[in-house]
This record gives C-alpha cells, sequence and structure tokens, in this order.
C-alpha cells in the first residue's frame, strides 16, 4: 500500500476552529480511555533517562502537535510514578499550531502541576527556543511531507533535544477497519466526552460533521502513517543522533504502535571532533 500525502480536514485552517476542539477532545477522550499509548511507556522512559543531565529544563518534555492533549492526561500519571515526584523541572508542555487550551479542564487533578498547554501556535519544524526538554509526538508525525518531517527531526537535532515520535495508525487494510472501530466507540462515548458541551452532541448525532471527519481523518492518517524502513531513509544522515525504530504491541485491541526514538549520541559526537 503506497503512502499518500493527503489532507486531514480538522488541520485545515478553514476548518471552524470550535468544531477542530471538539474532534481533538474527542480524540484525547478515546487515546486516555484506552490507554492506547500504555505499550511505549517503558520505551519513553527509556528515552527520557538518556537524555537526562544536570540541566532541570531537560527533565521536561515539549509535546508538539498534542491537539486535546493527546494522550498525555493518562501518560502523565505512568511517567509520573516512575519518576522521583521531587525532581525540578519534569513538566509536559503540550503545544500545538491550533491551541486546544479548553482541554485543559481535562488534567488529571494529580498532574495538574505537570502538565501545561502553551498558549501560542507552534511550528514543529520550527520549535520557540525558550521550549527546551525531550520532545513528542503522538498519531502527528504522518501529517507531514517527507520533507517536513525531515525539517521536524532536524530541528530537535539542531537544537540538541531528543525527540520520540509515536504512532498507532499504520498502512494496512487492518488499520483501516479499525478506524471504523473506534469512531463507533467515539461515537457512543461522546456524552462523557469532556468538557461536556451540547454542541458536541449537535455536531455528533443531529449533524455528524465529527464522526464523519473522524472517519475521514483516520483514515488518511493510515495511508500518510510512515513504515519503518521510510522512517530509517529519512533519519539516515542525521547521524550525530542515536536512532531506533521499533514496533510495540500486537493484538485486535492493541495495535502496533510505530516508534522512533532520537537523542543525542555523546560518543558518535566526540567521535566526530
Amino acid at each position: 500500500m503506497r503512502r499518500i500525502q493527503f489532507i486531514e480536514i480538522h488541520e485545515q485552517p478553514w476548518f471552524p476552529s470550535s468544531i477542530r476542539d471538539q474532534v481533538t477532545d474527542t480524540l484525547q477522550f478515546g487515546f486516555n480511555f484506552l490507554k492506547a499509548y500504555s505499550p511505549i511507556v517503558t520505551r519513553l522512559q527509556a528515552a527520557l533517562d538518556s537524555t537526562q543531565s544536570e540541566s532541570p529544563e531537560r527533565r521536561a518534555i515539549v509535546d508538539l502537535c498534542s491537539g486535546g492533549g493527546g494522550p498525555w492526561f493518562h501518560l502523565a500519571r505512568q511517567l509520573h510514578s516512575r519518576t522521583n515526584s521531587d525532581e525540578p523541572g519534569f513538566q509536559i508542555w503540550l503545544t500545538d499550531k491550533y491551541p486546544n487550551s479548553n482541554s485543559r479542564q481535562n488534567v488529571n487533578p494529580a498532574c495538574e502541576n505537570r502538565i501545561t498547554f502553551y498558549p501560542e501556535s507552534v511550528d514543529a519544524t520550527n520549535v520557540p527556543k525558550e521550549l527546551k526538554g525531550f520532545r513528542t509526538m503522538f498519531t502527528s508525525f504522518h501529517h507531514f511531507s517527507p520533507e517536513d518531517a525531515r525539517e521536524v527531526l532536524q530541528n530537535a537535532v539542531d537544537a540538541g533535544e531528543g525527540i520520540g515520535v509515536f504512532e498507532i495508525t499504520s498502512r494496512s487494510p487492518a488499520a483501516i477497519v479499525r478506524v471504523f472501530g473506534w469512531v463507533a466507540f467515539l461515537f457512543l462515548g461522546t456524552p462523557w466526552v469532556r468538557p461536556f458541551r451540547w454542541t458536541r452532541l449537535l455536531w455528533t448525532y443531529l449533524v455528524p460533521i465529527i464522526p464523519a471527519v473522524l472517519i475521514f481523518d483516520g483514515i488518511v492518517s493510515c495511508l500518510r502513517t510512515y513504515r519503518p524502513n521510510e522512517l530509517r531513509e529519512i533519519v539516515k544522515r542525521m547521524t550525530t543522533y542515536r536512532w531506533e525504530i521499533a514496533e510495540d504491541g500486537a493484538g485486535v485491541l492493541k495495535p502496533p504502535i510505530i516508534c522512533l526514538t532520537g537523542y543525542k549520541d555523546d560518543f558518535l559526537t566526540m567521535k566526530r571532533h
């Protein structure tokens, strides 16, 4: 199945921001309720441990293309349990080109002091210098063309920041079938999505714009997702970083998650100098 570079409706500038926020809130609800990204916690923690330094901000996380927060409201609790709670700088910044700050009320009270929505628009290919920390991307790297995807990674390399890319979508017929099951679950769970909005019920049940967008964008996401060999091609010239590409999780209810992690390889850097 050949990769295509096509649009996703909710990321277009002409798409109404109020409905976009409701789409991303719905996705955030699904990711966290199903704990979809739990299989990558050990890998993510290992990558974070590999990039820690004496500088407190190196223990921070900068999530790119966060939407309504993605899986972080669940993952933050798991990482928090693996980290010394007294460590300074363990802060998670949620950023997006179209920030959805209304989702802040979904943050679990146990982690509310560690999760912050960055209020300004953030371009993943040119992250503001003040946002320091390990960068993450969940179900969003496929949005970028190969050239732009390389820019996203190169920007992290130039800033000397580690980065982790995690994609629960994949370019396969099975993944496309799962999109319909995923949207059916979100359709039934809509009344429990927070923050609660009557308009979400309107755009889900009476005029089903949200389910239609979720199905269309979900299928396109699958068709845009990079395979491991394509990720290797993208990073092959970034030789000062240690890159690891793998698939975590498997099964009908736990689809494989494509993982790309990269961080500065001090040994390689010293060798080149």
